[in-house]
């Protein structure tokens, strides 16, 4: 089968980063899926992982956590899905990934693909959705409120991946005002689009900027990006027992500023379920179906910002490129092969 890969980690702009290779067909385990992949998205994590972890042995690294395409084989404990359903899912970051013609998934972890948008559109939302929902309703429980906090929710890196859908998110299944992140013209009418009460420039210090909404100090924040460049920012602007979620790799944290205010610290990772195989692992399954509701049920909307054309090695590199340049608008896709 078609795939792409590379051996080495290193920069995007080396020759050998990624190429188009031939690998076997996988086989599906016991709780496996086996799936055409019609089309993919593009993650950070994509980036991160091309940049550090080598493949094993004389192997072949694939990339890829984000998939929409159709089941062709089911594994023997399976009862989800049969043969010529239609999914999406995120998988799992131990696994080979998912640019590749056909790529075997826990079948505990995916979703019915939402029926009223294309295979593109479908790729562009699970993984962003999974790291949304979890880190909004799982960790920072934003339904459940803060005391004399203003019932409010400050999402740094509105436009990006997960921003986008869960600015979303909030906008539609809560009654919290939503206040983002943006910083440039398109960027900030990217977010308005998606529902925002408020936008403030992540280009200037926030803190000041939230304060001068008139709100009060927000109850939430969840910084999707940049968390290190504005920690100071979050401690001084969140409210006294507010809870805040980040998404990022900053190195160290230090939390001591959040301590006089008794402000609880949330790091969402949503591989943890699949990876550790946790007790719960099915609510991610549970998860991307109620996503598929919603978008059938035009509560939600795709967050597709550009589709780079079909899945090889060449257009891969391009949307490797512009996740790490930071100026992605919703989601990169790449479709057929």
């Amino acid at each position: 089968m078609r795939a792409i890969g590379y051996r080495t980690p290193g920069d995007i702009d080396a020759p050998e980063s990624l190429l188009d290779i031939d690998l076997p067909r996988p086989e599906p385990g016991p709780h496996d899926l086996l799936v055409e992949v019609r089309a993919v998205s593009v993650n950070p994590v994509d980036t991160k992982v091309r940049r550090r972890a080598a493949a094993e042995g004389d192997g072949w690294k694939v990339l890829g956590w984000d998939a929409a395409g159709i089941v062709v084989e089911v594994g023997t404990e399976v009862s989800r899905f049969a043969v010529g359903d239609e999914v999406f899912y995120a998988g799992s970051l131990d696994r080979q990934g998912t640019n590749a013609e056909y790529h075997a998934v826990d079948a505990r972890i995916v979703g019915r693909k939402p029926a009223s948008i294309d295979m593109a559109q479908a790729a562009a939302l699970p993984l962003t959705a999974i790291t949304a929902w979890e880190a909004l309703f799982d960790r920072l429980d934003v339904r459940k409120a803060v005391p004399g906090a203003a019932p409010a929710v400050l999402i740094i890196g509105g436009a990006g991946g997960v921003g986008s859908i869960a600015v979303q998110l909030v906008r539609q299944l809560t009654d919290l005002t939503v206040i983002a992140t943006a910083s440039r013209e398109e960027t900030t009418a990217w977010v308005r689009d998606l529902g925002v009460h408020h936008v403030v420039d992540h280009a200037r210090p926030i803190a000041a900027q939230v304060e001068a909404l008139g709100l009060g100090a927000p109850a939430f924040v969840f910084s999707t990006t940049a968390t290190d460049r504005h920690l100071a920012d979050i401690s001084a602007l969140i409210a006294p027992q507010g809870r805040w979620a980040l998404i990022d790799d900053p190195g160290v944290v230090d939390i001591a500023p959040f301590k006089r205010k008794s402000v609880s610290t949330h790091w969402e990772f949503m591989f943890t379920r699949p990876v550790f195989r946790t007790a719960d692992i099915e609510a991610q399954g549970v998860l991307l179906d109620e996503v598929s509701r919603l978008i059938d049920a035009g509560v939600l909307k795709t967050t597709l910002g550009e589709h780079f054309g079909v899945i090889n090695a060449a257009n891969l590199r391009r949307a490797h490129a512009l996740i790490e340049s930071g100026t992605a608008r919703g989601k990169v896709v790449l479709e057929g092969f």
